[in-house]
């Protein structure tokens, strides 16, 4: 694997679940998943809100969606980002939409249904949206500067996947452009360091936002909210001091194997036993 495109969300699923079937007699639909959020400015103010998602569910786990979800469901989703290209019959304009293909499904309410928020329970009633990838920059980050004078920085990663074609057996490429975006200080020191071929991890939430064209058509961007960046395939001071030649090796065992000998002096009950033993039971358990 020389790229990574992962996205995992919790959040509700938003209408009934309509499934269909392809003319090779397999189940898909399409879920409509909102994740509600809140996090911190910069400047200290707290913004809420919430995302919408599109997942596309395959095969058995669709059937599943199916015959279980129902709106107002929660929902753990893990898969991929996949966006969709195609041109419009009547402007003949390029469009695109960013989906989630799912590759895991956890249904999270009990079976005796959702449980009541406590007022007590707003730091761990959160939901979760978070987008990591790793793969190549496409192209030198654009640096911008907002009215506010905050720095904001945009780039795009491209990630590959490969796959068998079941019914040719030929394998498939298909590459995913990631339109990343970058605030504050992290945006500054990438606008000085990363260039267009270098390989980088992202990691953040995705965003759709939305934009009109001069015509007046709604158009859908998502983008990958950073709140971590780092440039891969670039040695780092720390870590070549951690490494240690044969040479080094040999030297360290005497001192490794008198540390052994201290640890068998230690008297029989110095250290207390540790039961790893858990309290939850199987029959507790709402599913």
């Amino acid at each position: 694997m020389f790229s990574l495109n992962r996205i995992e969300i919790i959040g509700y699923q938003t209408q009934p679940v309509t499934l269909r079937q392809t003319p090779g007699g397999t189940s898909v639909t399409d879920l409509n998943i909102v994740v509600p959020y809140a996090f911190k400015t910069e400047s200290g103010e707290m913004l809420k809100g919430k995302s919408f998602h599109t997942v596309t569910v395959w095969g058995s786990m669709a059937d599943v969606a199916g015959q279980y979800v129902r709106a107002g469901a929660q929902l753990y989703i893990s898969g991929r980002l996949q966006t969709d290209s195609w041109e419009d019959e009547q402007s003949h304009e390029k469009r695109s939409k960013t989906k989630i293909v799912a590759m895991d499904m956890i249904l999270l309410d009990p079976k005796s249904g959702q449980l009541e928020l406590p007022s007590s329970a707003g730091l761990v009633s959160g939901c979760l949206n978070r987008v990591q990838v790793i793969g190549n920059v496409t192209r030198d980050p654009e640096m911008r500067t907002t009215t506010g004078g905050q720095n904001v920085l945009s780039l795009s990663v491209a990630t590959n996947e490969r796959w068998k074609d079941k019914a040719s057996g030929e394998m498939k490429e298909r590459s995913e452009f990631h339109n990343v975006v970058v605030w504050g200080d992290l945006a500054q020191a990438l606008s000085q360091n990363l260039k267009k071929g270098m390989r980088a991890y992202v990691s953040g939430r995705s965003q759709t936002r939305t934009w009109e064209t001069q015509q007046g058509q709604k158009r859908y961007t998502t983008e990958v909210i950073a709140d971590q960046v780092s440039i891969l395939g670039v040695k780092n001071a720390e870590a070549m001091s951690a490494l240690q030649s044969d040479s080094a090796m040999k030297s360290s065992e005497a001192p490794m194997q008198s540390q052994e000998q201290e640890m068998d002096a230690v008297p029989a009950g110095a250290i207390p036993d540790i039961k790893y033993e858990s309290e939850i039971k199987a029959e507790d358990l709402p599913f």
